[in-house]
């Protein structure tokens, strides 16, 4: 009886003892720009845009911070029930490095196009990664979703919740007609951006089996358009993320050659959320943005009237 008593102490003491050194274990990451060490997994984690919050909500991780340009709606609601409260160090274009100084963060994840300029500030107060979210695309995003979960600890949780994706996005492949020419774009007071096939949002329409038309050849992810323009790209759907109102898309709905557009005459332009659209990307961005293409196109969302 003693020594079967003993022997499971042991192998629970040992248990212990293996599970301590696990959660110690210096971790390492290449992002790309730096060698990045870890004495352990970090416990205060500070993001500097939507989509590494994304990859936090992904793995069960809240932060202590996160640029949030001051408005905590402007995240995917998902995320926001997924990670609870965190603090604002402001805005994603120039977070407040006084802010992020005062969390103590043992981690900060920054955006390799915004924050390069900040990388020494930053990383003056915590072990600092530099990851391309702006201007990613779908694949993209999930390889700096596995960079992120390997600097957290928890690779196979992260490996796990991006195989769930893959599957979740096949299946409404499955589901939406291939070949459907749908383009997505912005619509501000002046200008209307489109979201070509290189672009996240276009991307992510793309593992969906649609067509994104592009601009031309060598369009950037992003193009300003003229209504002429867009005419001549002829999608037949039309998505429109209004950042205001009134937009330049609700200008242009007034005018005669907006009734010429496919879309319109056939009633498939329809409006979406210009922050889930534009703004997020990542895992649970990307299931948000085809959940809701997958809507519009069984006619689950009534369409905009022009």
């Amino acid at each position: 009886m003693r020594s079967s008593r003993l022997i499971s102490l042991i192998a629970v003491s040992t248990l212990a003892l293996c599970a301590k050194l696990a959660v110690a274990a210096p971790i390492t990451i290449e992002d790309g720009q730096h060698t990045v060490h870890l004495p352990q997994a970090p416990q205060r984690v500070v993001v500097l845009e939507f989509s590494f919050l994304d990859s936090l909500a992904a793995v069960g991780v809240t932060p202590v911070g996160a640029a949030d340009d001051g408005d905590a709606n402007r995240v995917l609601p998902r995320v926001r029930q997924a990670i609870g409260q965190w603090q604002s160090v402001g805005l994603r274009a120039q977070p407040s490095i006084e802010q992020i100084a005062r969390l103590k963060p043992d981690l900060i994840i920054a955006d390799l196009n915004r924050h390069q300029a900040l990388y020494s500030d930053l990383a003056s107060l915590a072990p600092t990664l530099l990851l391309p979210s702006r201007g990613e695309d779908y694949e993209g995003s999930l390889k700096s979703a596995e960079l992120i979960g390997q600097a957290l600890g928890k690779s196979e949780a992260m490996a796990a919740r991006i195989a769930q994706n893959r599957r979740s996005l096949a299946d409404i492949a499955g589901q939406v007609p291939a070949g459907t020419k749908v383009l997505f774009g912005v619509a501000r007071e002046d200008s209307f951006s489109v979201h070509g096939p290189h672009s996240y949002a276009g991307s992510v329409l793309k593992a969906i089996g649609l067509q994104v038309p592009a601009v031309r050849s060598n369009a950037a992810p992003t193009e300003l358009v003229s209504l002429e323009q867009l005419l001549a790209l002829d999608p037949a759907w039309l998505l429109v993320g209004h950042y205001r109102h009134p937009s330049l898309v609700d200008t242009w709905s007034q005018q005669p050659l907006w009734q010429v557009l496919g879309a319109v005459r056939n009633h498939q332009v329809a409006e979406v959320d210009g922050d889930t659209w534009a703004r997020n990307r990542g895992v649970m961005a990307s299931e948000q943005i085809a959940e809701d293409a997958l809507a519009i196109l069984k006619g689950g969302k009534a369409a905009m009237t022009p």
